[in-house]
């Protein structure tokens, strides 16, 4: 039998109530954050005129936390009603494939969860330029998640994701235009409103 975490204040209740919210008007109560949170509604508002498939995407490290936080926080949500894609596939080395392309474009949200070894995978970060294109094209609302990460080392390439970025100089040393786009891109998202949580097992 699978065993559900529960629903706290400051771990997944924040994370639902922005799900909530952008599907109704009135803002939820969060303290601390409701400013930012009225920053992002209201530069996606345009989000609100399309007909979405999904609710949400999740876009996550799967060998991070597929079995743990992520997979926690998918049947949470879908206890909540909330329709979520969620990617079952163990990829690498590849290029994203037309139909997780058309998922992310077809999710009012995507909720990105930065782990320790998000930056390590290609895929992730092509993932994440994906994202933040549907957010400045389709005003879809993003949300990052900072899963026993600094937001700060995701947001400059710090710590662990400079180690990460490291690996792909190497790989890519041919490649500058697309090392510059992950690094601005990473930049992007970890500038956006979101949540820090604390691996409780780490």
């Amino acid at each position: 039998m699978r065993r559900r975490i529960p629903i706290r204040r400051g771990s997944f209740s924040f994370v639902i109530s922005i799900f909530i919210c952008a599907n109704s008007n009135p803002l939820p109560k969060n303290e601390g954050v409701q400013e930012q949170l009225m920053d992002t509604f209201s530069s996606s508002s345009s989000s609100s005129s399309k007909n979405w498939k999904y609710d949400v995407f999740l876009s996550f490290r799967g060998e991070d936390t597929r079995k743990n936080f992520t997979d926690h926080l998918y049947f949470a949500l879908k206890d909540a009603g909330v329709k979520v894609f969620i990617d079952d596939q163990l990829r690498r080395g590849k290029s994203l494939d037309p139909p997780l392309t058309r998922a992310i474009e077809e999710s009012k949200i995507a909720v990105i969860v930065f782990s320790r070894r998000y930056a390590e995978s290609s895929w992730c970060l092509d993932e994440l330029v994906k994202i933040m294109e549907c957010r400045r094209t389709l005003g879809q609302i993003v949300f990052p998640v900072f899963f026993d990460v600094d937001p700060s080392d995701v947001r400059n390439q710090t710590g662990i994701f400079a180690e990460a970025f490291l690996i792909h100089e190497q790989r890519l040393h041919d490649d500058k235009e697309k090392l510059q786009l992950w690094r601005n891109t990473l930049t992007e998202a970890a500038n956006l409103a979101g949540d820090l949580v604390r691996d409780p097992h780490g």
